[in-house]
């Protein structure tokens, strides 16, 4: 079994990779991978996966329309980089800080299927590079606040749950943050 998982993530990343070198060609030695039928991140440089996380995509699959609450498929870019020196547990609103952070405690436990899904500790934005998949009218990834993001829920990271985004713990989001910049690729399967 464990062989097959290998020989099917293989077959993901070089799907991908092909998927990324269609879009933009030559451009990419490091990238992410979101696999969201294994509900992974994984962090490639140098054609070598680095690093792979948990994380948790839209309960209503891979869908790109407005309004869909899906997670667009296909090439995009990391847009922009916000929260970086925060504290864990930074919430944020339109993008911005707010000044009360989240913490588990703030959060009664019987809650946590009924909190709001809280946009924390770190955001990468997502600008989609395919028209008419991810970019452009009724499709569009940035004009959607498609992000990849810290949560409240972090006990359902690895499910298929989120409104669209996708969602990471907040230390790996936080790691995430300090080895991705602006302008790299990030392929979504």
């Amino acid at each position: 079994m464990h062989d097959d998982n290998r020989m099917a993530e293989k077959e993901i990343l070089a799907s991908a990779r092909r998927r990324l070198d269609a879009i933009l060609p030559r451009e990419a030695s490091r990238w992410l991978l979101v696999d969201v039928s294994r509900q992974r991140l994984l962090r490639i440089e140098g054609g070598r996966v680095l690093q792979t996380y948990r994380v948790s995509t839209a309960g209503a699959g891979v869908d790109a329309r407005q309004g869909s609450r899906g997670t667009p498929p296909g090439v995009h870019r990391v847009s922009g980089r916000i929260g970086g020196g925060l504290p864990s547990g930074t919430r944020f609103e339109s993008r911005e800080p707010l000044p009360d952070p989240w913490t588990p405690d703030t959060e009664p436990a019987d809650a946590a299927d009924e909190s709001p899904d809280l946009i924390l500790s770190r955001i990468l934005t997502l600008r989609g590079c395919e028209p008419g998949i991810n970019s452009g009218p009724g499709v569009d990834s940035e004009a959607r606040y498609i992000y990849i993001h810290g949560t409240n829920h972090e006990a359902e990271i690895g499910k298929p749950v989120s409104g669209g985004c996708i969602r990471m713990t907040n230390a790996d989001i936080i790691r995430l943050f300090e080895e991705v910049e602006e302008g790299d690729p990030v392929v979504i399967v």
